[in-house]
């Protein structure tokens, strides 16, 4: 409970963000009223259940200290094995690069479903709605956001080779996730207010309990998506090391802020 250790605490919250992805698929449910919330609840149990068994393990087995915010499931592989390499490396490498690649493509169909849905509505530029004749698959969203993914990675390995001993993996990821907690931010007050204005309408899921119960449940986790990106944006302390590991990620939140609202700004012109 120090606060190194709390400023990872966007990391753990970032463990349980997308399963709720699923929702998009309500369409496609045969009893979404059912099956929305036993996805939801099995999701978060089974990914609580497998993060806690493996940091347990690590934790046990090595010295945490001694783990990279880069390479942590490598670095912990390769100190239990006693080696800095060897075949057994390489295939828990090889395994944990499949679930990212899984994991992108099951996270990716949702929310370039929601992209698609946003550009034709008008919130979002017109090449995020282009889909596919064949399966109406939102491709204009899985293109754009493919390239745009490339392109970071190439940038990460340019500065990684200019720069080794940089922690540039966790500059980007560290943006990313003060971004992406952002954005989840205002669904809560969100929800809160259409149950207040509009109770009626017909909806494939509706979350149940009285106004008190749902604040609960609204607030809750938005408060604990806001102490996750102070903690991960915010400088606690001034000195030089501190500095140099959380400016990137505030500047870069800042300016992706401000980008983001000049854009909108823009798009509201327009339109008037």
């Amino acid at each position: 409970f120090d606060l190194t250790s709390l400023s990872y605490i966007s990391v753990i919250i970032f463990n349980f963000l997308g399963f709720e992805v699923v929702c998009t698929f309500a369409d496609s449910m045969s009893e979404p009223k059912k099956q929305i919330p036993q996805s939801i609840v099995t999701g978060g149990i089974v990914i609580a259940a497998i993060y806690l068994f493996s940091a347990f393990g690590i934790g046990a087995a090595v010295d945490v200290r001694e783990i990279s915010v880069d390479s942590g499931l490598i670095d912990a592989v390769s100190l239990i094995l006693g080696a800095d390499g060897g075949v057994l490396v390489a295939v828990v490498a090889l395994l944990f690069l499949v679930t990212l690649f899984g994991n992108m493509i099951s996270w990716s169909m949702g929310v370039n479903s929601t992209a698609a849905y946003a550009a034709e509505n008008g919130d979002m530029p017109a090449i995020f709605a282009k889909r596919w004749a064949k399966n109406d698959m939102p491709i204009g969203s899985a293109l754009t956001s493919g390239i745009v993914a490339s392109v970071v990675c190439i940038l990460g390995i340019i500065i990684e080779l200019l720069s080794p001993d940089s922690s540039l993996f966790w500059s980007f990821f560290a943006l990313n996730l003060v971004m992406l907690l952002l954005s989840y931010a205002p669904v809560f007050p969100a929800f809160l207010r259409l149950r207040e204005i509009d109770p009626d309408s017909e909806r494939p899921f509706r979350v149940p309990g009285g106004r008190g119960m749902l604040r609960v449940l609204a607030y809750v986790p938005m408060a604990l998506i806001l102490i996750s990106i102070f903690f991960t944006a915010v400088p606690l302390s001034m000195d030089s090391e501190t500095l140099s590991g959380y400016l990137p990620i505030t500047i870069g939140s800042i300016l992706s802020i401000v980008i983001g609202e000049i854009l909108i700004a823009a798009r509201a012109r327009r339109q008037s």
